[in-house]
């Protein structure tokens, strides 16, 4: 095979598949990429076993064929190729050579039988999503991530739901990690077709990979099919295996209940808590909220170093509450969240602390009080 490709044309692709190719795998051609030549130009593709990416790129087409070549080392030699366009072309025993007539890279490949087959799926019932809109709703649910070593599948795992509900179809995300729990809706008033009430289990780390191909403008088209998630661009589609498992109910948890709704600048109590939680470690990670007659105080004490306290002015009635919560919890939240002010409903020091934006109802975090 012989082609030339445009190094603005392929540079952002290849950077954004790095992710994939550079997990760790047991099969070594998982760290590379497949190009094969089509009538419109180039496709590459990639997998990890869990995630696999197909996109059609511009090039010039000499003579058809397939190579397998790393990933990392042939995106380092576009990254830094001295020119625009460079040529790429297959030599024997698998071996390809790239560059022009002044710079020449010859690195050996794999073979293409040897690279692991993608599903194959037709017949999706996609809908489509605002591309932007996709992308928010994944980030804020990627704050929250479980353990290296976790295997449960509501941890490591996005809940993907489709519910219709007063003339509305709502599409759901939810995550959790056990100690919190964050939840976005995309709300389409108008009708719109949407796939038969479905809900799946996405993993966390394909999500984390297809968010970096979701762009500022335009749509996706999303959708699911044999065990599989799929979405799809113009010219790219990311497809991802779902988990197997139960998400646990969650409806409970996120009802306001009889609780305190109290305002807050979202920046001036992002930097509170910020500086509360210097003196904190990983053996004295909470705070101390206290709730009290238009006050909240905020307090830290750790005996390796000392301790801190500071007070905000607010809106607050009745019988004080002191709980504990992990900052980091806050702050995470508290980043994703665009409104300038943040509404915080809290009960008591038994139950979870709901957090949403002033004008952000599409979207509630829950975060779970400490036990100290």
């Amino acid at each position: 095979m012989k082609f030339k490709i445009k190094k603005n044309d392929v540079i952002n692709v290849l950077s954004n598949v790095q992710g994939l190719t550079g997990r760790k795998s047991n099969l070594a051609i998982t760290a590379n990429i497949l190009i094969s030549t089509t009538d419109y130009g180039i496709t590459i593709t990639v997998t990890d076993l869990e995630t696999g990416f197909e996109g059609l790129y511009p090039a010039k087409i000499k003579s058809n064929g397939t190579i397998v070549i790393n990933s990392r080392k042939f995106y380092e030699i576009v990254k830094e190729f001295p020119s625009n366009e460079i040529e790429v072309t297959e030599i024997e025993n698998h071996w390809v050579k790239i560059g022009n007539k002044k710079v020449t890279y010859n690195i050996v490949g794999m073979n293409p039988d040897d690279f692991p087959e993608r599903p194959y799926i037709e017949d999706v019932d996609f809908f489509s999503i605002e591309s932007m809109v996709f992308k928010k709703m994944i980030d804020k649910m990627l704050i929250i991530t479980g353990a290296s070593d976790e295997k449960r599948a509501h941890i490591t795992g996005i809940y993907f739901e489709i519910i219709k509900k007063d003339n509305k179809n709502i599409v759901r995300m939810v995550s959790t990690d056990g100690n919190r729990l964050s939840k976005i809706d995309c709300v389409y008033t108008k009708d719109f077709k949407l796939p038969q009430s479905k809900s799946i289990i996405i993993p966390k780390k394909g999500m984390n990979e297809a968010v970096k191909f979701l762009e500022a403008e335009g749509t996706v088209n999303i959708g699911f099919k044999n065990n599989n998630f799929i979405i799809k661009k113009d010219t790219e589609k990311i497809i991802i295996r779902l988990l197997e498992g139960d998400f646990p109910e969650y409806s409970d948890i996120t009802k306001r209940g009889a609780s305190h709704a109290i305002y807050l600048d979202r920046e001036l109590f992002l930097m509170m808590l910020k500086r509360m939680s210097i003196l904190s470690s990983e053996d004295y990670k909470g705070v101390i909220f206290n709730f009290t007659d238009d006050k909240l105080f905020i307090t830290t004490t750790n005996p390796d170093i000392g301790e801190s306290k500071e007070d905000m002015d607010i809106n607050f009635k009745g019988d004080p509450i002191e709980v504990a919560f992990n900052p980091r919890y806050f702050f995470e939240t508290l980043s994703v969240i665009d409104s300038e002010k943040v509404i915080i409903n809290i009960i008591d020091d038994e139950k979870p602390c709901l957090i949403e934006g002033a004008n952000e109802d599409t979207f509630l975090s829950v975060i779970m009080p400490m036990r100290i």
